[in-house]
């Protein structure tokens, strides 16, 4: 690669030697990495990806790219937390606000067993009155209608609402929802892990620290999880390094984080006013991420934000995984963006990118 200019050319050459050597990087060379032409990022990333991938499915994992069949349900749109960036919250006073009986919720489900789903992401809002016997008898109702589906339920800043409006430690809740029939979750309200622009976007949401810290009790306790980054909004790029160190961080500790995937801050029909990032910025972010997280085995292409070519090439810039069929998709629609993939559009896509597609489960295990 071609670094000249010394003595920063040579400082680059460095950086990317220590790279390709699979060694972790600083934030300050995460900021330096970050200026790189986006090309030589994204075979940088790329070749971290296939480090991390290199063991994996019987040594295949380098030829290897996974999806999953699921489906996303939203069990009720009423929120109390009215997050800028947020099109789908209602409130109570709304007449399309809803919550969800047992029956809706089966016919959903049957709808997903149907196409052989193996995983439903079940997130809400922050409702304010319902109580903990409604989760409970949601999650024991799943568990024993469908037990081949896994439950990959509730957000950590879901569980920190439970936790006020239950009046018990988060631990205890997640340990009844476990018991009850949930099997992992989810990483979403993560945004970015930084008070400062969580201030400023969410107010009532929980802060990073408690973010942090659902993750670490629910990872005591068996239960793995996604992680996520929503950018392109008000914060920095330093800001965004300092949400993977502290991702990077918990990892570390704990090892309970099965994937990480980012997107980019969907602005139609919100409150907040940005500027919206192209996918050249994305490529970019997803990349620097897949070098930074170094501890962190799977990365996801966000084609359900950027849609299905940048998705397909998003596998060159550090992605190992196609996500999800989605059957259904509400949160990210409401803000204007909507695209849909069937499994045998998702299989093309990644065959034409050069990969072999195959269905996995939540824990990232091959199903074929």
């Amino acid at each position: 690669m071609n670094t000249a200019g010394a003595p920063e050319g040579e400082l680059i050459g460095d950086l990317v030697d220590k790279v390709l050597a699979g060694a972790r990087v600083s934030q300050a060379e995460a900021l330096q990495l970050y200026k790189l032409p986006l090309q030589m990022l994204g075979s940088l990333a790329n070749h971290r990806r296939n480090l991390a991938k290199a063991a994996a499915y019987g040594g295949r994992g380098e030829q290897v790219v996974t999806y999953i069949v699921d489906r996303n349900v939203n069990y009720t749109n009423v929120c109390n937390v009215y997050c800028k960036f947020c099109a789908f919250y209602r409130t109570e006073r709304d007449a399309d606000h809803y919550v969800l009986s047992l029956d809706q919720l089966g016919e959903k489900l049957e709808e997903l067993s149907a196409i052989g789903g193996v995983q439903v992401l079940l997130q809400g809002g922050h409702h304010p009155k319902l109580g903990i016997s409604h989760y409970l008898e949601m999650l024991s109702f799943i568990k024993a209608r469908f037990p081949q589906i896994n439950i990959h339920g509730f957000s950590p800043p879901e569980f920190h609402h439970f936790s006020q409006v239950f009046g018990l430690p988060v631990a205890e809740v997640l340990r009844l929802f476990k018991e009850a029939g949930l099997g992992s979750i989810p990483g979403g309200g993560g945004e970015i892990l930084v008070d400062r622009v969580r201030n400023r976007i969410a107010p009532l949401k929980a802060n990073s620290a408690e973010w942090l810290g659902v993750m670490e009790a629910a990872h005591a306790l068996g239960l793995k999880s996604s992680a996520t980054m929503m950018f392109g909004h008000v914060e920095t790029v330093e800001d965004r390094v300092e949400h993977l160190e502290r991702l990077r961080e918990v990892q570390d500790r704990t090892g309970g984080f099965t994937a990480f995937i980012c997107w980019t801050f969907q602005p139609e029909n919100t409150v907040l006013k940005a500027e919206p990032v192209g996918s050249s910025e994305y490529l970019r972010m997803q990349a620097l991420s897949r070098i930074y997280l170094d501890n962190i085995e799977n990365l996801q292409s966000s084609w359900v934000t950027q849609g299905p070519k940048i998705g397909q090439l998003a596998l060159s810039y550090g992605a190992n995984d196609f996500g999800s069929v989605m059957m259904e998709e509400n949160v990210v629609s409401k803000a204007g963006t909507s695209y849909r993939l069937q499994a045998q559009e998702i299989e093309r896509l990644i065959r034409e990118a050069g990969y072999q597609p195959s269905r996995r489960s939540t824990w990232y295990e091959l199903l074929e």
